[in-house]
């Protein structure tokens, strides 16, 4: 049973197979229970027929076919024809009567069943010729797209039909049209000093943090590539501590800083006598926190843009007598566009999607995350209004997808090609370099500042009041005794630790298995539909963290997949959110593998599996690892998805610590977050051990000779 968690056995020893609640389809029917399962005999018996024929007979695929597309037909339609309490719509009732029985969610026997009929239905596919009659090829298509339309696509259609659903259970386009233009959500009150609305808010706030993230990125990647500065290594691990760190926690600590017994707020106070306020709370501290938080994301975007526009082509600007400052303006900036464009993007969709540090500061700012949030979990439980205003994020989110690519346009941006290239990047102009340098060290300055009061404020006994140097917050959350029996884990934070590497761990393996056999399918197989199938497996990129909460919850809270409260939807959710990720990086480095290694081995007599397993996966190492890190990572510190699913038996460790915000036990919370920002870290030194770093340039700016 789902309840008892997927991958909890407990069923087997508890009356198995003949325990109604457990018994297999098989069991069920013979008892005269379940009859709508009787149907699924016929399907799982017609490949009998098929098993004397060769595969190049047409009437083995015919049969395959046939077989496989009526029982998953059938598996799907009596999966949501029949619910919860019996019939689902109004039709079958009066076509076949009450029914006095009623459907469980599918489990085990159900998956496994699902993934016989579309093997069996992929096969004969494969054997009517589509792709050349690969059958891994066609079935790994297949997989991806039934996936991606069970756990992205039916989710989304899910939330847009709950918009428009009244309280009696029928559909009204009035309904959807009274939550969609209420004045919390559109209202323009802020033009004349009373409150705006939250997709007003939103959208102002996530365009403030696309800009200014980007031109960060865009100093702190000149000052790594461009200038002299002598602490470049220093300054791009300062990068990565935001990207490890839980979203809310800058938050925390900017309330460490400037909130009302903040350390610079008591400061001012006791210097100038002036009175301290809240000034922080509200748009002003949403936007540093979450400046703070995603600046990195657009550096690490930048960063590879920058080193790789074409030193021959600055320096041929230069040979033409352009001085530093026209070749910067002319050639370099205009080369970096889509660096630029995407840097902005993912600050854009972060901000819309950024849970954790509106909560904590948002005060009467609304935002659509927390708006979306509080309708269901709040005293209102109004789902429907969560449904318009998760309809609201996606719409803003999809609308930077294409606002980005008609900016973009079709020109190319090409300037790397398979010539040897010993050029050496221009310094920046001295009128350019100056200020760069300037925002760049400042604002590095004020984030070792910003975590120096994460560290300090976990370890005093409480901020602002008793300042004493304590560990007690550590020894509350993750304290040990050492008994006869082993290790009690006795801190009060154990629990959802454990719980997150465990969820983090299986989904990483998962994210980076299903992106890698996506990225292949795009970089090395032509099909019909492949264009749609790429927008497909990126579409959870576009999706906020806060939609895909909600659409799980209003898709798998009820049969045919009912998962809500376990850690298998905790984990399916982090594998189509961050699976994007393993994709991009597979593609990547698929597209510098020459095909003709697949073909030398085609000709050797390999199969398309073999060659996949054999050949490009060795070549793939250090995707694979970055997909495996990146999904470990975001599936420890993510909350916005997160904060809707975790239950009583599955806490994640984010959840918890916003759970000690709000009891403002913020010692504890920051000890927590700190440990997790350790974790991490160690994650990331692991994945440059074992990846390491490629150079293949072979001069410096200095230079000196670049060895391997």
């Amino acid at each position: 049973m789902v309840e008892d968690g997927l991958w909890s056995f407990e069923w087997l020893f508890d009356g198995y197979p003949f325990d109604t609640d457990y018994a297999p389809g098989a069991f069920l029917i013979a008892q005269g229970e379940k009859i709508w399962l009787a149907p699924l005999v016929i399907p799982l018996a017609l490949p009998l027929l098929a098993l004397r024929r060769a595969k190049s007979d047409p009437g083995y695929a015919r049969i395959l076919i046939l077989s496989g597309a009526l029982g998953f037909g059938w598996l799907i339609a009596q999966g949501f024809g029949i619910g919860i309490r019996g019939f689902t719509y109004d039709w079958l009732v009066a076509f076949f009567g009450e029914l006095e029985d009623r459907q469980f969610g599918m489990g085990y026997g159900a998956m496994i069943c699902a993934t016989a009929f579309l093997f069996l239905l992929t096969q004969g596919i494969a054997a009517r010729g589509a792709i050349n009659g690969d059958v891994f090829v066609v079935s790994a298509i297949g997989g991806v797209i039934a996936i991606v339309t069970a756990f992205v696509f039916f989710p989304i259609a899910k939330m847009l039909f709950a918009a428009f659903v009244t309280e009696d259970g029928a559909y009204s386009l009035s309904v959807f049209f009274a939550k969609f233009f209420d004045d919390r959500l559109w209202g323009l009150g802020c033009l004349w000093g009373a409150r705006c609305g939250a997709a007003w808010n939103s959208l102002f706030l996530a365009i403030a943090v696309g800009f200014i993230t980007t031109a960060l990125g865009l100093c702190f990647a000149l000052v790594a590539t461009r200038s002299g500065f002598r602490f470049k290594r220093g300054l791009r691990a300062l990068t990565v501590l935001p990207i490890i760190t839980p979203p809310f926690v800058i938050g925390l600590a900017l309330i460490l800083l400037f909130g009302l017994s903040g350390a610079v707020t008591q400061f001012v106070a006791d210097l100038f006598g002036i009175p301290p306020t809240r000034w922080l709370y509200g748009l002003p501290g949403v936007l540093i926190a979450q400046v703070l938080a995603f600046t990195p994301i657009a550096f690490l975007v930048l960063i590879g843009v920058v080193e790789g526009v074409s030193p021959s082509m600055e320096e041929a600007a230069q040979t033409l007598r352009a001085n530093r400052w026209q070749v910067f303006r002319t050639v370099s900036l205009p080369l970096m566009r889509p660096g630029l464009a995407n840097a902005f993007l993912l600050g854009f969709i972060e901000s819309m999607a950024d849970f954790g540090n509106p909560l904590v500061l948002g005060g009467n700012f609304d935002v659509l995350s927390t708006e979306i949030f509080f309708a269901i979990v709040g005293a209102q439980y109004d789902q429907g209004r969560a449904a318009v205003l998760a309809m609201v994020l996606l719409f803003f989110t999809l609308s930077a997808f294409y606002a980005q690519r008609v900016w973009l346009g079709k020109k190319s941006y090409t300037t790397v090609t398979g010539k040897g290239d010993a050029g050496v990047h221009p310094l920046m102009p001295v009128g350019l370099s100056i200020p760069v340098l300037t925002i760049a060290l400042s604002w590095a300055a004020f984030t070792i500042v910003v975590y120096a009061m994460i560290l300090y404020g976990s370890v005093v006994e409480l901020w602002g009041v008793n300042n004493t140097l304590t560990f007690k917050h550590y020894v509350t959350a993750f304290s040990l005794r050492f008994e006869e029996a082993g290790i009690r884990w006795t801190g009060a934070a154990w629990d959802s630790f454990w719980t997150t590497l465990t969820i983090a761990a299986l989904a990483a393996p998962l994210t980076a298995a299903v992106g890698l056999v996506t990225a292949y399918l795009l970089t090395r197989q032509s099909f019909a539909g492949k264009n749609a199938f790429e927008f497909g497996t990126m579409l959870s990129f576009a999706i906020p963290g806060t939609v895909i909460g909600v659409s799980y919850i209003l898709a798998f809270n009820v049969p045919p997949i009912e998962i809500t409260g376990t850690g298998i939807i905790l984990v399916i959710s982090f594998i189509f959110r961050n699976m994007p990720v393993g994709v991009r990086a597979g593609i990547a480095s698929m597209s510098q593998l020459d095909k003709s290694l697949d073909e030398s081995s085609l000709t050797l007599g390999a199969n398309s599996w073999q060659t996949f397993r054999r050949v490009i996966l060795p070549l793939l190492r250090p995707a694979i690892l970055a997909a495996l890190v990146y999904s470990f990572v975001r599936a420890m510190t993510a909350i916005s998805a997160v904060i809707f699913l975790v239950s009583a038996e599955y806490d994640m460790a984010t959840s918890y610590i916003i759970g000690r915000v709000e009891n403002n036990d913020y010692g504890l919370a920051i000890a927590y977050s700190t440990t997790l920002i350790f974790v991490m870290l160690t994650a990331v030194g692991l994945l440059q051990l074992l990846v390491g770093r490629v150079r293949i340039g072979r001069r410096t700016q200095h230079g000196t000779e670049a060895h391997p």
